[in-house]
């Protein structure tokens, strides 16, 4: 595993970073389809396939972080923020369930098709029919709280250069050093930009068993903004066999690490959510 930034699935090259992916439903030939679009609130089974350039569903991928498609749920005022492995049929069609409050939704997958040469994502818009009750922004800060878990963020969000960003987890004030792998690393990270929600995924630096990256309590990642402005970070990890999520809120500097330049404006230190929404257990 790369101990950079993963290409942001978008497939085109920016000014020192890859422009994002999930803005787009279908590209390259490649186009992600839902059984239907409007869903009902509660948990629900979300049908979907990825067809290829022949117009037919795919059924071969190349497995990307021990998985063949990654499938993230996410409202598009960033609540509700669900990161799941669907299950695809001979056929090529997938099914999830999903647990879904009303308002317009945003479904991503991340996926690479064989024989395509590389990742890529896709993303579409899906509505869960009921009165909608919009979410603010959670606010800036370093900290959050996951149950017994507070998880810290250091480093700085920069445009086109990539920056280190370190989290540290800790239990009832101690800190974790046995974290366990997930999806081949002890963290993994999407990043969703505020306004459009596009997609950035990233893991960690290093990888379990390379004989240098500790288990815990620090997981460090390298990414770049392809912005400016405001997005939100959820960090899953895995310790005492649940997968657990951090969110954050993140404002993206103009700077460059090590520059000294700000564009005009001030440095914006990373920061996480407080507990609006609060973080999220699941089972792996």
């Amino acid at each position: 595993m790369s101990s950079n930034l993963d290409q942001v699935h978008g497939g085109h090259e920016g000014h020192g970073a890859a422009q994002p992916g999930g803005l787009l439903v279908s590209e390259h030939g490649y186009t992600l389809e839902l059984d239907t679009p409007n869903l009902s609130s509660g948990t629900q089974t979300v049908i979907f396939r990825v067809t290829g350039p022949d117009g037919h569903a795919v059924t071969d991928f190349e497995p990307a972080h021990e998985k063949e498609l990654h499938f993230i749920a996410i409202r598009r005022d960033t609540s509700g923020f669900q990161h799941l492995h669907p299950v695809m049929d001979p056929s090529g069609t997938w099914s999830t369930d999903l647990d879904l409050t009303p308002g317009v939704w945003r479904f991503f997958a991340d996926f690479d098709p064989a024989g395509h040469g590389q990742p890529m994502t896709l993303g579409i818009d899906a509505s869960v029919a009921g009165e909608y009750d919009p979410q603010p922004l959670p606010a800036i800060t370093q900290t959050t709280e996951v149950g017994d878990y507070t998880v810290t963020l250091q480093g700085t969000l920069a445009l086109a250069e990539a920056s280190e960003l370190t989290f540290s987890v800790q239990k009832n004030g101690k800190p974790v050093s046995d974290l366990q792998p997930y999806l081949g690393a002890y963290g993994h990270l999407v990043a969703l930009r505020d306004g459009d929600l596009a997609y950035l995924h990233v893991h960690p630096e290093g990888e379990p068993g390379d004989g240098t990256t500790a288990p815990g309590p620090e997981i460090a990642f390298t990414a770049a903004a392809p912005s400016m402005g405001l997005y939100r970070l959820h960090l899953d990890f895995q310790h005492e066999d649940i997968v657990r999520t951090a969110q954050f809120t993140v404002s993206a500097s103009g700077s460059v690490p090590g520059s000294g330049h700000q564009n005009g404006n001030n440095p914006v230190p990373l920061a996480e959510e407080q507990a609006h929404h609060g973080g999220h257990g699941h089972h792996a």
